[in-house]
């Protein structure tokens, strides 16, 4: 079955059921959800209004004024705009057999000079059921077909899939994002946010949804911030300059606080720093998360989720286990600068050859890619047999240090000499084989809140009742 089939059959099966029934509208990039329930027929016991406000002043007559028209306090401004109007006009006819629902999006395609971001907010606000509270689904979506037709296409068919979801597998957060895709591919569409909220979703938790799009490559990083909201990454990196830190953290320890203190200190004495916003950045990747398997243990992931939130980190999760396609991903959304935080092993991991057989021009374009536009490496030490390792006395293969010395001539790489000494014995597994004994020198190994948060939750087998 075709693409376009069976997005029709979608949005007939919506047509066809009569419980939902509400408005559609849309800023940029055509009619192109409200088309397919229109084609599909019967539209009109499900579709009560649909609308289009391209010029500026017309949105903001009917929405109220804003900075930017795609962005996510528009999408909401639209949303409940919509949902409100619809309660207002038609509950007294028709409430008591009807939920009601308000789909918008604001999107910005291709232009005809081409060049600029192509992307949108795209949401439902709905009840599940007649005279019940809203539920609401939000995402972000980022289209990557060539052309603004088959961009517009696209963005038709994954607000079909939306619609669908969310009035038939609401019950189902999981499948309900794996639907969004539906006759798509990764190739046309990304979504790298998606928020659900309301009686519908009051037990799910976002940051789990925001895993799951990682998991299922529906996008290459999710982000998420101490106070468990999802974000849009390029809403939050936009011109700031970003310092990230990749780890287990598993748990976070104090080592792990003082690398990005380490290195903060440093990267704000770059000239290109002053003046910028910095976000301090904590990455998880999935190969870190999968520890070797196929499957991510939850309650592992939202541990470490929490843990990092109590620090009062910003986590990004990605699906980049090379640290040039991190760089990449981060320098494509921000034109701020970016350092890089690291020990001393993960420097020396970063010279293994092997590591780079996927690239055509090996270790050399690994490392062109990862160190263009300045970016730099600050390297925290480590202890091997008693000795401190720096980035001044690691020694990689003989063969490659050459083009070691050759990048720490040019600055790439940055001494953390600003470290605590009495740190460095600390390791994290060593730390995470004490938790569950009742050797309780753990504690000082991590930052209070970390350790009274292991103590209340029982992570990584604290027993409580001792």
């Amino acid at each position: 079955m075709d693409a376009g089939a069976d997005t029709l059959q979608k949005a007939l099966q919506v047509n066809l059921d009569p419980r939902w029934y509400g408005t559609i509208a849309e800023i940029g990039a055509g009619q192109e959800v409200a088309r397919w329930f229109f084609r599909a027929g019967g539209a009109a016991g499900t579709v009560a209004k649909s609308m289009s406000a391209y010029d500026m002043a017309v949105s903001d007559a009917v929405y109220g004024k804003s900075d930017r028209y795609v962005s996510k306090g528009r999408l909401q401004a639209m949303l409940d705009h919509e949902f409100e109007l619809n309660l207002d006009r038609l509950s007294e006819a028709r409430g008591d057999e009807t939920a009601f629902f308000a789909f918008a999006d604001t999107v910005v395609a291709r232009s005809y000079r081409g060049g600029n971001e192509c992307h949108g907010w795209m949401g439902v606000k709905f009840q599940s059921h007649p005279r019940d509270e809203a539920s609401q689904v939000i995402v972000h979506v980022r289209m990557l077909d060539d052309e603004a037709a088959l961009q517009q296409e696209a963005l038709g068919v994954v607000g079909v899939n939306l619609l669908h979801a969310a009035f038939f597998q609401h019950h189902e957060p999981e499948r309900l994002v794996e639907s969004l895709l539906d006759r798509l591919t990764t190739g046309r569409i990304e979504i790298d946010m998606i928020e659900l909220q309301g009686i519908e979703f009051r037990s799910v938790d976002n940051r789990l949804i925001a895993l799951k799009l990682v998991q299922l490559g529906l996008s290459g990083a999710a982000m998420f911030g101490p106070d468990r909201q999802v974000l849009q990454p390029s809403e939050v990196l936009r011109k700031r300059a970003i310092l990230v830190e990749r780890g287990s953290f598993r748990p976070p320890t104090v080592v792990n606080i003082d690398m990005l203190e380490a290195a903060g200190e440093k990267f704000a004495e770059d000239p290109a720093v002053a003046g910028r916003d910095v976000l301090v950045l904590t990455e998880l990747t999935m190969a870190n998360l999968r520890a070797g398997g196929d499957a991510v243990d939850r309650r592992d992931f939202l541990a470490r989720a929490d843990l990092l939130a109590a620090c009062g980190m910003t986590v990004l999760i990605s699906d980049f286990a090379a640290y040039h396609r991190l760089a990449a991903y981060l320098s494509w959304r921000t034109d701020g600068r970016i350092g890089m935080v690291m020990g001393v092993p993960s420097l020396h991991d970063l010279f293994d050859e092997a590591s780079y057989s996927a690239l055509p021009g090996g270790i050399l374009e690994g490392f062109g890619r990862l160190l263009k536009n300045d970016l730099q490496l600050f390297v925290y030490p480590m202890l091997r047999d008693g000795e401190v390792v720096t980035v001044d006395t690691v020694h990689v293969a003989e063969e490659l240090q050459p083009l070691y010395d050759y990048l720490a001539r040019r600055g790439s790489f940055v001494a953390l000499d600003n470290y605590k000494p009495d740190y460095l014995p600390i390791l994290s597994r060593d730390v995470l084989k004490r938790i569950p004994t009742d050797d309780e020198s753990w504690e000082a190994m991590v930052p209070p809140a970390v350790s009274g948060l292991i103590r209340k939750r029982g992570f990584f087998g604290f027993q409580r009742d001792r």
